[in-house]
């Protein structure tokens, strides 16, 4: 299966990086979900959950953020936001 790159940052720095099956984000007009093949796309983020399928399996990453931006280009996602606080895994 195909591979996106994937960068998300926070005004303090770095808060993941590597690489993905899938990004969904909430974009100001609803939820958005990239796949590796994604059309170019800047779409601004309203407050909600950023979700990252990593490449090699296993539960997805997730934080809170409340706001900022994410681009899409050449299967290279760059999430832009002011914070991004993680989301604990749901306890089994």
């Amino acid at each position: 299966m195909a591979e996106l790159e994937v960068d998300i940052v926070a005004t303090d720095g770095k808060v993941w990086s590597g690489t993905a099956r899938q990004v969904t984000a909430p974009a100001a007009d609803g939820e958005i979900g990239v796949l590796a093949g994604h059309t170019p796309l800047l779409s601004v983020l309203r407050p909600g959950e950023v979700r990252v399928t990593p490449a090699g399996g296993g539960a997805p990453e997730r934080w809170t953020v409340e706001g900022g931006f994410l681009s899409v280009d050449s299967d290279h996602v760059t999430v832009v936001v002011d914070a991004a606080t993680p989301v604990a895994p749901a306890a089994r």
